[in-house]
């Protein structure tokens, strides 16, 4: 009896510490996303300038800066970009800028959109993408609706 007694006292503190952890993890994960600032959306974020290029799809971009690079990525290539996305209300959805590091991504794991604009860039390009919904999250986990980002392409890696 002893021992279960001590066995089940050391059960109840292992859950106890093992709770205590998950909600001080939480309540960091909470803080950590609130504290990421915010990068106000472009003037245009509600609907592309008519000077922004249309593709067969519906997706529609501008250059924002050139690149300097000569090479595009591929359908399936690794890159590194810094980004930030909007709704078209304005409201900023995601950031590596705001994050403060670039993402690495590869262009067959991410959002149709992201696949056939960045195969458009070169390196040292920025971009603003507004992406259709069909092309964005539609149907899926994720913000709805047309989103705008700006995409600057860093490195093509594969």
């Amino acid at each position: 009896m002893r021992t279960s007694a001590r066995t089940a006292t050391l059960l109840c503190l292992v859950i106890a510490i093992a709770a205590g952890c998950s909600s001080s993890k939480q309540a960091a994960d909470t803080n950590a996303s609130s504290s990421t600032p915010q990068i106000p959306a472009p003037p245009d974020v509600a609907a592309p300038p008519p000077d922004a290029i249309r593709t067969p799809t519906g997706l529609v971009s501008k250059v924002l800066t050139p690149g300097t690079g000569t090479r595009h990525p591929r359908p399936n290539s690794q890159v590194v970009v810094q980004y930030t996305g909007w709704t078209t209300d304005g409201k900023m959805f995601d950031s590596s800028v705001a994050k403060g590091e670039p993402a690495s991504m590869s262009l067959d794991g991410v959002i149709a959109g992201w696949t056939e604009g960045v195969q458009m860039m070169v390196v040292g390009e920025k971009r603003r993408f507004w992406i259709p919904a069909r092309l964005a999250y539609e149907g899926k986990d994720g913000p709805q609706g047309m989103l705008v980002f700006d995409i600057e392409l860093v490195r093509i890696e594969s």
